[in-house]
């Protein structure tokens, strides 16, 4: 799949991401999340599909799996 940036000649391929959304407050990571990202801009595009799946996973999910530290740019 071509890249949807104007003027970008680069071919996105799938890969696995780390996406960061802000719920509730909270910042949240979500780890190996599939996404399409082209090779030359590194522009990501999330599919309906998986972002269905990251607001189920917003919703239903107890606890996360693991902990990570958060730094503030001061």
């Amino acid at each position: 799949m071509k890249c949807s940036i104007k003027d970008c000649s680069g071919d996105c391929q799938i890969r696995e991401i780390t996406h960061t959304v802000r719920h509730h407050g909270q910042v949240v990571v979500i780890d190996h999340v599939p996404a399409d990202v082209c090779s030359v801009c590194g522009d990501v595009v999330l599919s309906p599909e998986t972002v269905r799946h990251i607001e189920q996973l917003l919703r239903t999910a107890d606890r996360p799996a693991r902990e990570v530290p958060l730094y503030e740019y001061a």
